[in-house]
């Protein structure tokens, strides 16, 4: 009986010992995040804003971690193929993705995702934000919110307005105004991609279009098409010339945001750590800078509050896409 009763208080004991060391040893490895080059996914082509600002934070935060920061372009299915990946890559920090809020208006058209956008992945950091322009062919009767708004009123269902596909950010954004704005009758042409749509524009194919800065800003600043204001509630450093939406359709806000996502069950020190380094890179002013000439302003923030404003634009999108008879290509 004592025997028995040695023999099973050792084996506790050495059980005991060897959780303890396992969790010593999960705690030391996240301790010394990173020990490894981390990969960041683009679920988009080189090039385009994501890509864009992906490299710029990929660049410095490999400076901060003191580890190569690796940018691997893996487009298709709108952002969602990369996106998707890095939701079934191992929940350890090394493998991130860089989204922007185009994956919320996805989660409100495309209700069989290949992951969930809540639930399967890990708010890190925000990196910045940007409001959209709105421009017009150079022959249509506006140059100011007022004048566009009392233009289509005039004239419902003649005109036009371009975006780079059904269901994409630019027609969430154009539908937010025509339902805030009522009695807003003007006909959604969707193209694919941003090239052919500001063409069209440009050739009074349409009318109307509302795009991120780096797309409009060259074509209003060449003569080949005419701003007529910007989608955020405030006057923007983007655009510091143009007249917000807002001072025709009260109530009117619309931005793009970018950020850092990683698989769900991430450790928390390993985010808090990511986090730190992310929001250590958008207080330098070169980094400032380079945004800004994007079309955007950095915002650094907590995985917390990143989350909050995810899981908002999910429910108000959907609640728009369903209003406004939103699909998905």
């Amino acid at each position: 009986m004592q025997k028995s009763l040695s023999s099973g208080v050792h084996s506790l004991i050495l059980g005991t010992a060897a959780v303890a060391a396992a969790l010593a040893g999960g705690a030391q490895a996240q301790d010394s995040f990173p020990s490894k080059p981390i990969t960041l996914v683009v679920p988009y082509p080189p090039g385009g804003s994501n890509d864009v600002f992906a490299r710029t934070i990929a660049r410095e935060l490999g400076d901060v971690l003191r580890q190569p920061v690796i940018v691997d372009n893996r487009p298709g299915a709108s952002g969602t193929t990369g996106t998707a990946a890095v939701s079934r890559a191992p929940a350890d920090g090394y493998t991130l993705v860089a989204v922007s809020s185009s994956m919320t208006t996805n989660a409100a058209v495309q209700p069989k995702m290949s992951f969930d956008p809540e639930k399967g992945l890990t708010p890190v950091a925000m990196f910045a934000d940007g409001p959209f322009i709105v421009a017009v062919n150079n022959s249509f009767p506006a140059r100011n919110p007022q004048e566009l708004i009392a233009a289509i009123r005039a004239r419902p269902g003649v005109f036009n307005y371009a975006s780079s596909g059904s269901g994409s950010v630019n027609q969430f954004g154009t539908e937010l105004l025509k339902s805030q704005a009522g009695r807003l009758f003007i006909t959604h042409i969707p193209y694919r991609g941003m090239g052919p749509a500001v063409t069209d524009l440009i050739s009074g194919q349409t009318q109307v279009l509302m795009a991120s800065g780096p797309s409009l800003l060259p074509m209003v600043r060449a003569g080949k098409v005419r701003a007529v204001g910007i989608t955020s509630a405030q006057p923007s450093a983007i655009a510091p010339d143009l007249v917000p939406f807002s001072s025709a359709v009260t109530g009117y806000d619309f931005s793009l945001w970018w950020g850092l996502l990683a698989p769900s069950g991430t450790p928390a020190s390993v985010v808090e750590k990511l986090n730190a380094a992310v929001n250590q890179v958008l207080a330098k002013p070169e980094v400032r800078e380079r945004f800004l000439r994007e079309g955007a302003q950095v915002k650094p923030m907590t995985p917390a509050q990143f989350g909050t404003i995810i899981a908002a634009d999910i429910g108000r999108w959907k609640q728009l896409a369903k209003q406004q008879n939103i699909l998905a290509d």
